[in-house]
């Protein structure tokens, strides 16, 4: 049987609409994962993704029974960051809406966990960085190549890497543009764990039953506290009222009755 050339060409276009999809959202549970769709280009989020995935944030963190949201992509590279090409385009009225998006990334309700199955690189340093969590596998590597590119990152961005990696290694990464491997990535505190590639889904799957065996509540008031006093915004008084109210809840009760009947607690956010 032959291939007419109309055949041919819808094919291909079939094939580069595959290669260049926007962010993908999907809910099972507890969990939501968001993946990147544009393996063709390395993941580069383009600017008509920013918005999409702004709302996608937005639309969980008005669903309470999302607990846990996973970033991962398509590909050989978890990302190769945002279209530089187009930079003037997300910046409106003196705000970059990619800023804008990893620091909703960062302040998102749910824990979040950046699928780092490849190399990362740019941009997406900044949206890994911004979740709560990053596993990437052996072999993988990362650079920031603002200075080389002749950028000033965001201020944000640069605030959240000397918060998150210390000043020592912020300063490397950002003056140098120097790539750094795995275990570099490891010891500094990008990564949180460190596994071969075919044990990523399972060492995810550890991550995720672990954080959705927690109680609700105090996951997210401890985020929330956590970050604050990353960005050396400590609420004294906002820290005390989440505590105060953490103990009227009936979780804790659950939780205190589950450790004398020798038993897992059975959480209802409550």
């Amino acid at each position: 049987m032959t291939t007419s050339l109309s055949e041919t060409a819808r094919d291909v276009t079939a094939d580069a609409t595959i290669l260049a999809a926007p962010p993908l959202l999907r809910i099972a549970g507890n969990v939501a994962t968001i993946t990147l769709r544009r393996p063709a280009t390395h993941n580069r989020i383009e600017p008509d993704d920013v918005p999409v995935l702004r709302n996608f944030l937005q639309q969980l963190n008005a669903n309470a029974a999302v607990r846990v949201i996973v970033f991962d992509s398509t590909g050989s590279s978890f990302s190769s960051g945002f279209d530089l090409s187009r930079l003037g385009t997300v910046a409106t009225g003196g705000e970059n809406q990619f800023e804008q998006l990893c620091d909703e990334i960062e302040n998102a309700c749910a824990v979040t966990i950046a699928k780092l199955h490849a190399p990362v690189y740019g941009g997406s340093t900044d949206l890994a960085l911004a979740c709560d969590f990053r596993l990437g596998v052996r072999g993988m590597r990362m650079f920031m190549p603002a200075a080389r590119l002749g950028l000033h990152y965001y201020g944000h961005g640069i605030r959240r890497w000397v918060s998150r990696l210390g000043l020592g290694a912020a300063k490397r990464l950002f003056l140098t543009s120097r790539p750094i491997d795995s275990n570099e990535m490891l010891r500094i505190g990008f990564l949180d764990a460190l596994v071969d590639p075919d044990a990523l889904d399972a060492e995810l799957a550890t991550w995720v039953a672990e954080l959705l065996s927690m109680a609700p509540i105090p996951l997210v008031s401890m985020k929330v506290t956590l970050n604050e006093t990353a960005r050396g915004q400590f609420n004294e008084q906002a820290a005390r009222a989440a505590s105060v109210a953490s103990l009227a809840t009936r979780d804790i009760g659950e939780a205190l009755a589950a450790f004398a009947e020798h038993r897992k607690p059975v959480f209802t956010g409550s």
